[in-house]
C-alpha cells in the first residue's frame, strides 16, 4: 500500500469535518494513515482514494461505521473530573427536584463513549432520589463510535476500573462476572437509554428539553464555528435554567452564547 498523499489527506479531512464536526490539522496525517492502514489492508485497496471512494459510495452504512469507529479518540474513566459530580449531587438535583413538576429527570450524556460517565450519572441519580417518591431518573446517553456504545449496553468493566468508585456502589451497583470483571447490574442499567447520535445533525429530534446535558471532552476536535453551531443547539434544547457541563480542558470563552458561566467547566442557561 502507498502512503497517504497531501490530496488524500484532505479529502479525508474533509469528509469527517463536514460529517462529524472533527478537525484533523495537518499534523494529524501519520495519525490518519495508521488508523486507518488495517481497514485499507482488509478490504484490499491500494490507495487511500480507492478506500475514499468506497467511503463515500457504500450505501449499506458499513464503511462509515468502521471510519468513526476508528478516527475517534475514546478515552475515558469512572469518576473523571470528580467535581461536577459533586456539584451535581449539591446543587444540580436539588434545583431539579424543586423546580420539576412532573418527577422527571431529564439528563442528556452526549458523548457517552464506553458508559463509564453515563453510569456514574445514574447511580448518582438513583441514589439522590431513591427515598424521595416516584421520580423518573431514566437519563438519555449518545455517541456517534457504535463500537463503544457496544461497549456501554453491556456495562462490562474490570475490578480495576471500579477501583475509584465508593465500597457501596461496588456492592450495591455492580454484580461480579469473574475474578477479574463485574457488570452494572440490570437496575441500573435498564435507567439508560443508549442511542447512535451524529452532534452534527441540524436539529435535535428530542420532544421535551433538557435539565442538564454532560458534553466533556467532545468539542476538543471542534473547531469554534463548529462548537458555536452545537451550542446553541445544545441552548436550544434546554429548558431555562438548565445546566451544562464540558470538559475542563474547554472553555467557551470564544463562543457567541447566552449560556452564564457558572464555575469552570460549568455554565447555565438563562
Amino acid at each position: 500500500m502507498q502512503d497517504m498523499t497531501d490530496k488524500e489527506f484532505s479529502i479525508i479531512s474533509n469528509y469527517i469535518k463536514n460529517n462529524y464536526g472533527i478537525s484533523l490539522a495537518g499534523d494529524k496525517k501519520s495519525l490518519v494513515y495508521s488508523r486507518l492502514k488495517n481497514t485499507l489492508d482488509k478490504k484490499g485497496f491500494k490507495t487511500f482514494s480507492e478506500y475514499y471512494d468506497y467511503l463515500v459510495n457504500d450505501k449499506t452504512g458499513t464503511a462509515s461505521i468502521t471510519f468513526i469507529d476508528k478516527m475517534t479518540t475514546n478515552h475515558t474513566f469512572f469518576m473523571r473530573e470528580v467535581d461536577h459530580f459533586e456539584y451535581l449531587k449539591t446543587t444540580v438535583l436539588p434545583y431539579i427536584e424543586s423546580t420539576s413538576i412532573d418527577k422527571d429527570v431529564r439528563i442528556w450524556c452526549a458523548g457517552c463513549s464506553s458508559g463509564e460517565e453515563s453510569y456514574t450519572l445514574e447511580m448518582i441519580l438513583t441514589d439522590y432520589f431513591k427515598n424521595k417518591g416516584n421520580w423518573d431518573t431514566e437519563l438519555l446517553a449518545t455517541d456517534i463510535s457504535t463500537a463503544v456504545l457496544k461497549k456501554a449496553i453491556t456495562g462490562i468493566y474490570t475490578k480495576d476500573q471500579i477501583k475509584p468508585l465508593s465500597e457501596d456502589w461496588k456492592n450495591n451497583y455492580f454484580k461480579s462476572i469473574n475474578d477479574r470483571q463485574v457488570q452494572v447490574t440490570d437496575d441500573i442499567k435498564r435507567k439508560i437509554t443508549y442511542r447512535k447520535f451524529n452532534l452534527m445533525e441540524p436539529k435535535f429530534p428530542f420532544k421535551k428539553k433538557f435539565q442538564t446535558i454532560f458534553c466533556r471532552n467532545v468539542m476538543i476536535y471542534f473547531d469554534d464555528a463548529t462548537r458555536t453551531k452545537l451550542i446553541k443547539k445544545f441552548y436550544d434544547a434546554s429548558e431555562k435554567g438548565a445546566y451544562l457541563f464540558i470538559g475542563h480542558s474547554e472553555t467557551l470563552n470564544n463562543i457567541e452564547t447566552d449560556y452564564e458561566y457558572v464555575m469552570p467547566a460549568v455554565y447555565r442557561k438563562k
